[in-house]
């Protein structure tokens, strides 16, 4: 299976809504509980800086998954501090290609200058949370039923990855 991670642009939006709208409908992954549009998901790709990249993930020129960096925080003491996101199509699950979206994430974040990445999980996301930390995450916390979704109160996880210089 030949995989391709490049940088998402305007026409990649009813690709990422079709791996994304999925977990809208059907898992606490995101706690979105409507579906994005295209139009909404095309504002999202233009509103994006340089510093906070959005890639896609592509299987044999099918957009299968997607992962970005977004700011964690607007308040100017956190610019040196992201949050990832990662999505990839449930048909695609337990490829590796989550690993890899991550690590080119973590390697575009550290070349930006960005200092620390966050996740912020929710508890059940099993899959989730082993795949922060095989990519170098550690606990940082848990908000204990800070969310509802299908009817459940969700905790959600924090995970923090550090790419400061020794």
């Amino acid at each position: 299976m030949e995989a391709r991670i490049r940088l998402a642009d305007e026409a990649d939006a009813k690709a990422i809504n079709w791996v994304y709208n999925h977990y809208v409908r059907t898992s606490t992954c995101t706690w979105h509980l409507t579906e994005e549009t295209e139009e909404g998901r095309i504002h999202w790709l233009k509103g994006r800086s340089r510093a906070h990249p959005v890639l896609v993930v592509e299987v044999e020129g099918q957009v299968v998954g997607w992962g970005s960096l977004s700011t964690y925080n607007s308040r100017q003491g956190w610019s040196a501090t992201v949050e990832d996101s990662i999505f990839i199509h449930h048909e695609h699950h337990g490829k590796g290609l989550g690993k890899r979206l991550l690590r080119e994430l973590l390697a575009r974040a550290e070349a930006l200058g960005h200092q620390s990445v966050i996740a912020r999980i929710s508890g059940e996301q099993t899959a989730s949370l082993k795949l922060h930390e095989t990519c170098g995450f550690t606990h940082a916390g848990l908000l204990k039923g800070v969310g509802h979704k299908f009817g459940q109160d969700l905790d959600c996880a924090y995970m923090l990855k550090s790419l400061r210089k020794p």
